[in-house]
């Protein structure tokens, strides 16, 4: 039987026996944490009241910890200074079980990023770095001896702090390429010439057009330079990560699109990238394609957005994320039984929950319309649908015209519709007081003391939202066209 990716992460991805080498700038990110409740006397800037802190491992060391956390055997390679911040992710790497055998000790200073935030905002980051890094000769043997011991995959993570120099990143790759050892790099700055010879790239947009030496955002031109690096530094691919627009993997010969996954809450972008090349690792490890290893990235990438500063992502949460979307997509129509659970995940992730309900009875224009007004500024739309004795008891014996099954079908289509419920009662306040959304949603032709439930969301914090519909627009209206 064909494993699915939700197997192939629950194996952990298929890795007994295989490990990964991760190589680059290894840094420590620590934070504080408090809150902001006035404004310095001293001068215009916020007072932040410190409520805790915490450190943890970033760079190279995130990308390690990332493929930990989805079951790959790591072993780390980078600079480490000889200072308390070093010993600090010393201890965060021997606590996540990631291999030191390939960190080189330095009399420099621990690459450090400080970010003080309040609430999920960040307000400011303070950075102790020294990029003056000088490997000898022995430091570097000690780097490509690991590559001689046949690691499944390398991943060279480059943030531009000075140790994977054009010399080192060579010497890696073809060596890499002699035992034929896939090698995937997280590039820096526009030197493509560093990264020759690498299996795949996994720029940002932002990074891609620094690499192409594109000044002017033009995204056609973009790709036409990407697929000539391709094929002029020896390249398979480069894995574009573009945000919520997904990834774009392009090769000398095509361009294909993974789309993002819908469901995202953006608290912080720290990191993402080391968790999209170490998923990416993880899914070539266990033997799936490119295509499918980015499909899973994205996913990943997703949850690493949805937490406050740099932390790795684990196998389970990218499983509950398949899950939630295989029921998202393909089983938009939900029963009673599986809402609760499905708004436990929403509010997991501290998304917005609309609701709006009708009898859809004959989809037309004004309805399209309306719900994809309803969607704006919304991250869920449920829409509670009439079923047919509801409709019965309002509309009259002749209506509706067509059964619920289908309607909700129908319904189930659209984009701006994320889930659909079919409730008994001609009113649907059991339903919102079950829901309890963020915003209750009705058309304008209502007053928003006559909305149902309108007492109720106020109670708990929401909002009533009216929307202006289309004139003229209507199933009676239809249904008197035709008789």
């Amino acid at each position: 039987m064909k494993q699915t990716n939700k197997d192939i992460i629950t194996n952990k991805f298929n890795s007994k026996g295989k490990w990964a080498l991760v190589v680059g700038d290894v840094m420590l990110d620590k934070y504080i944490f408090g809150e902001v409740n006035r404004t310095s006397p001293e001068a215009p800037v916020p007072v932040v009241e410190k409520k805790s802190e915490s450190f943890r491992m970033g760079g190279a060391a995130n990308v390690a910890a990332n493929l930990i956390g989805l079951g790959i055997k790591t072993v780390l390679s980078g600079v480490v200074g000889n200072d308390q911040n070093g010993e600090a992710l010393k201890r965060l790497l021997k606590k996540n079980t990631i291999g030191q055998k390939g960190l080189i000790k330095s009399t420099l200073s621990t690459t450090t990023k400080t970010r003080i935030i309040a609430g999920h905002q960040q307000i400011v980051r303070v950075d102790d770095e020294d990029t003056n890094i000088s490997l000898s000769a022995n430091q570097i043997k000690k780097i490509l001896n690991l590559i001689n011991k046949k690691p499944s995959i390398i991943i060279l993570s480059d943030y531009a702090k000075g140790f994977l120099t054009e010399n080192l990143t060579q010497k890696i790759i073809k060596q890499a390429k002699k035992i034929n050892i896939p090698i995937l790099v997280d590039p820096k700055g526009n030197d493509i010439k560093k990264y020759a010879g690498a299996s795949i790239l996994t720029p940002n947009k932002k990074e891609a057009f620094i690499l192409s030496n594109l000044v002017e955002p033009d995204e056609d031109l973009l790709e036409k330079q990407l697929k000539k690096i391709c094929i002029k530094f020896d390249i398979e691919n480069i894995a574009m990560t573009q945000g919520d627009q997904g990834i774009k993997l392009v090769s000398s010969r095509k361009i294909d699109v993974i789309p993002a996954t819908k469901l995202k809450k953006v608290f912080d972008v720290s990191g993402a990238g080391d968790t999209v090349i170490a998923t990416l690792a993880a899914g070539l490890i266990g033997k799936l394609t490119t295509h499918k290893s980015l499909e899973l990235a994205n996913i990943a990438a997703g949850v690493a957005i949805g937490k406050v500063g740099t932390v790795a992502i684990e196998g389970h949460e990218i499983i509950n994320e398949i899950d939630m979307e295989q029921t998202l997509q393909i089983h938009k129509i939900i029963s009673f039984n599986k809402l609760d659970g499905l708004l436990k995940n929403l509010r997991a992730k501290d998304l917005k929950i609309g609701f709006t309900n009708g009898c859809f009875d004959i989809l037309h224009a004004g309805h399209v319309t309306y719900l994809e007004q309803a969607k704006n500024n919304i991250d869920f739309l449920i829409l509670g649908l009439n079923s047919d004795s509801s409709v019965k008891k309002i509309k009259g014996d002749k209506r509706p015209i067509i059964n619920q099954e289908d309607r909700a079908r129908v319904l189930s289509s659209l984009e701006a519709v994320d889930a659909v419920i079919i409730f008994d009662e001609e009113t649907p306040i059991k339903l919102i007081q079950r829901i309890k959304p963020n915003f209750l949603i009705k058309g304008s032709d209502y007053k928003l003391t006559e909305v149902v439930g309108h007492k109720e969301v106020t109670k708990w914090g929401g909002k009533v939202k009216l929307i202006e519909l289309l004139a003229g627009r209507s199933s009676s209206n239809i249904i008197k066209d035709i008789n």
